[in-house]
């Protein structure tokens, strides 16, 4: 048996150690808003936080995650009130939205270490591939979501 507490919730897996986190979130805890894309770590899709900081899941095996705190799409927020997923929803960020999971995780991620990033900062931090090509948008978005958080803050 492996102990991770996902979005705040503890699990017992009774799961291979070295099956990728992403299939156990998406087939054993039927949580499915992390999307599998290249399987290889390289799309950032699947982005996750473990322990806050930003892990591609399709390459993260479970043993990995056991006793760390796993935070996924669905966790981080109830009602879509994370002022990344403001923003996103404010400057119409997704086009088609298979990537957007990873891109707001890695947004997300990246705000929590860095609260007013810069445009080359944010190029660096967001690796994550948008078949659609909103890059111009993430960052538009990475930017308001900033702004929204220091609003929160003050």
């Amino acid at each position: 048996m492996t102990e991770l507490t996902v979005n705040g919730q503890a699990h017992a897996l009774d799961a291979d150690p070295a099956t990728p986190l992403l299939w156990v979130l998406r087939d054993h805890l039927n949580l499915t808003g992390t999307k599998y894309g290249c399987g290889i770590s390289r799309c950032g899709a699947c982005t996750v936080h473990l322990d806050g900081a930003p892990v591609r899941s399709c390459v993260t095996p479970l043993a990995a995650a056991a006793g760390k705190q796993v935070t996924t799409i669905e966790g981080l927020s109830e009602d879509a009130s994370h002022p990344v997923q403001r923003a996103w929803i404010e400057h119409d960020v997704p086009q088609c939205g298979y990537c957007q999971s990873g891109q707001i995780m890695a947004a997300a991620a990246l705000l929590a270490t860095n609260a007013a990033p810069t445009d080359d900062e944010i190029d660096a931090a967001m690796t994550n591939v948008c078949r659609c090509g909103t890059y111009q948008r993430v960052r538009r978005g990475v930017h308001r979501a900033a702004e929204l958080a220091r609003t929160e803050e003050a």
